[in-house]
This record gives structure tokens, C-alpha cells and sequence, in this order.
């Protein structure tokens, strides 16, 4: 892997937007962040070496999104966005009440799932929704919790998917194989609740299994991504943020990083963020930078 040598926490007009996932799902972010922000720098990182983080503990799903973070600060990112629903059920809040205030305190992180918790209800007329997740989400409860902040009346119904996101990783997510597991899932929500009019995908890998999806719902029930949600979102919360939005270089850059094999990552990625893409191979951890 290549080594970061570029200086530390750098502040200047000339800034990026950070973009994290544990692997290719962000893409799916980042491409709507792009379409309705394309004027910024951004920089995305993916930790394909340790994906996918679904089924990690609690400690080391922290361990390893802070290190991303750290790395996409020295990168020259004072904003952060984890477009991982793992990172953002599982890191997020501690980075941003234990780690901010002390060592970052002119940076900020921000998450997908509050952003959607806040929108979701205008979604669903029956009041019953379900939320499709990664073990990791789902064993969370973030998204019961932060829904019910917004939507109290609202029932909400989980289900893990945990063999989605290796199909999508392994570019099996339009494969005939890839039906047994997208009906098992999709089944096992619906008996849930037989009211459940919209489903939500929490995971930002799930939106290129939509097709594979829509064949097992039944008319009338909405699918619901999270790209154009969270964009929507930063567009509303760089006007509100003054002070990080003039940080921020508007020359149309755009770098990617991973943590795993450059080669693989950008046949992959490309397919997610629908144009070629040329990365670099990197190590996160605080000693290679």
C-alpha cells in the first residue's frame, strides 16, 4: 500500500469535503452529493481492506472509522461525511461528543442516519415503515431511535440483510444467485408487518440491488434511498455553516482512496458512482502518515 505524506491538519481556503465508507456503498452518496454540489473538492476514502463492517464489533468499527477520519483530516477535510449507516450507527456520536471537542475542535462529522430519520415519515401513509440494514444497523437500534424522535407515531420494522452486501462487494448483485437471498430478506420484513407500505434501505450499498428487489414487493410499496436524502441535507447544512463552508476549495477536484487493491477497487467503484474512477492505495493507520 502507499504511504500519505502530505502535512497535517492543513487549514486553508482550499479544502475538501471527506467522503467515508467501509468499501463502494458511499459512492452511491457521493454521486448525489456531487450532482447537487459539484463545484467542491471532495475526497473519498474506502476501507475495502477491513469491509465490510456489518458484522464487527461495536469497538473496532470505531477504531477503524476513526482512523479513517483522522486520515481525511490530515487529508485537508474539515467536514466529513460517513456514508456508512455501520460507521454512522456505531462511531459517530462517540467521534463527535469525545473526540471533536478535544483534538478537533474546528472539524465536523456528520452521519446518514439522522438526515434520513428526519425526512422518512413524509414517505409513508400507513405509518408503517421497514428499515433494511447490515447486522450492524439493525443490532443498533439507531434507526427506532432517531425516527421515533422525529415520527413517534410511526412503527418501524428491521431487517438484517447480512449476505447483501457481500453480493454487491462481489459484483454478484445482478447474478440469478442473488435472488434467493434479496427474496429471503425482503419476505422475512414483509411478514413482519403486513401494513409496511415503504422500505428503506440503510445501507448504501443496497441501492444497486433496487431491480433484484422490486421483484419480490408487492404494487404500492416505495423503496427509498439515501443518496439524494443526504445531499439534500449537506446542501442545507453548508448554508447554515458559514464558517466550514468558506474552508472549502470549489476547483471540481475529486481523489479517491482505499485501503485495498487500487485494481479491484476501481472496476468495482466505478460501477457505483457510474464513471471511471482512478485511485490510490493508502494505509489509515496514524503511523504511515
Amino acid at each position: 500500500m502507499g504511504v500519505n505524506t502530505q502535512p497535517r491538519f492543513v487549514m486553508n481556503n482550499k479544502q475538501s469535503i471527506g467522503i467515508f465508507d467501509s468499501g463502494y456503498g458511499g459512492l452511491t452518496v457521493f454521486k448525489s452529493i456531487a450532482q447537487s454540489l459539484p463545484e467542491y473538492n471532495y475526497v473519498y476514502l474506502g476501507d475495502n481492506a477491513r469491509a465490510p463492517y456489518g458484522d464487527h464489533s461495536f469497538e473496532a468499527i470505531y477504531e477503524y472509522t476513526l482512523e479513517c477520519v483522522e486520515w481525511l483530516f490530515a487529508k485537508g477535510c474539515p467536514l466529513v461525511i460517513l456514508a456508512c449507516n455501520t460507521a454512522s450507527a456505531k462511531a459517530l456520536r462517540s467521534i463527535q461528543q469525545k473526540v471533536l471537542p478535544i483534538k478537533y475542535p474546528h472539524h465536523r462529522v456528520l452521519g446518514v442516519i439522522r438526515p434520513t430519520a428526519e425526512v422518512i415519515g413524509e414517505y409513508t401513509a400507513t405509518n408503517v415503515i421497514g428499515v433494511m440494514g447490515t447486522r450492524g444497523t439493525v443490532n443498533s437500534e439507531s434507526y427506532l431511535l432517531e425516527i421515533n424522535k422525529f415520527f413517534p407515531n410511526i412503527l418501524v420494522n428491521q431487517q438484517s440483510c447480512p449476505m447483501w452486501v457481500p453480493l454487491v462487494e462481489n459484483n454478484e448483485y445482478l447474478s440469478p444467485g442473488a435472488d434467493f437471498y434479496v427474496k429471503k430478506y425482503v419476505t422475512e420484513l414483509l411478514e413482519k408487518n403486513s401494513s409496511i407500505d415503504t422500505i428503506l434501505l440503510a445501507c448504501t450499498h443496497y441501492p444497486l440491488l433496487v431491480p433484484k428487489i422490486e421483484k419480490f414487493l408487492p404494487n404500492g410499496i416505495r423503496l427509498v434511498s439515501q443518496g439524494d436524502i443526504v445531499a439534500k441535507s449537506l446542501v442545507n447544512y453548508l448554508e447554515r455553516h458559514q464558517e466550514i463552508k468558506n474552508l472549502l476549495g470549489v476547483n471540481h477536484l475529486r481523489s479517491f482512496y482505499t485501503t485495498g487493491e487500487r485494481k479491484v477497487f476501481d472496476e468495482h467503484a466505478s460501477v457505483f458512482f457510474d464513471d471511471q474512477i482512478t485511485s490510490t492505495s493508502i494505509d489509515v493507520t496514524p503511523e504511515f502518515y
